[in-house]
């Protein structure tokens, strides 16, 4: 039965999930955190945080490590599948329509009318992971680490992945000898 619902809830999540890796995420979180249970908000917010410092698709690394969790091996496969095939067999079959009305009006309008909403889902989901981050280490430590990650990021432009594996050595080596 686990199977299956990996089989659906991948399927559904990265068939949905236009404009990538990062569409899919807030609709992965909603089928991993919110309808199965498969992970809490910590262990979300944890494995995107690692999955964002490995490369490759980020879409990729969250099934394999969910279908890992939930059913072993077989579980791994059958998530990587659910996730990578839709899209395959999308972008065989659209190839040509896209090249073909790549031009069109309707198909840019589509385009910039889903953008909006695509921002919005990501704002819902970094509300959601501050909120946790809130409750586990309080307001003084979530606002000076997202200020310094703002600040490596938009001023001193390191990599996004720097400022992740930056704020793990900071969650090992100082915030687990103060959180109880």
């Amino acid at each position: 039965m686990e199977w299956w619902k990996l089989l659906l809830g991948f399927f559904l999540a990265n068939a949905l999930g236009y404009g990538g890796g990062p569409a899919s995420i807030p609709l992965m979180y909603r089928e991993i955190v919110t309808h199965y249970g498969w992970l809490n908000d910590l262990q979300f917010s944890n494995m995107l945080a690692l999955g964002n410092t490995l490369p490759g698709p980020i879409a990729t690394k969250i099934a394999a490590y969910v279908g890992f969790h939930v059913t072993g091996t077989i579980g791994l496969l059958i998530a990587l599948a659910a996730t990578a095939v839709p899209s395959a067999v999308a972008l065989i079959g659209l190839i040509s329509l896209l090249h073909k009305y790549r031009g069109s009006k309707a198909v840019k309008g589509m385009t910039l009318l889903v953008q909006p909403v695509i921002a919005v889902m990501m704002l819902v989901l970094a509300w959601q992971m501050g909120a946790e981050s809130l409750r586990a280490i309080g307001i003084w430590q979530t606002l000076g680490i997202a200020a310094v990650a703002f600040w490596a990021m938009a001023v001193k432009k390191w990599h996004p992945a720097l400022v992740i594996v930056a704020a793990f050595a900071y969650g090992g080596l100082v915030l687990s000898h103060t959180i109880a």
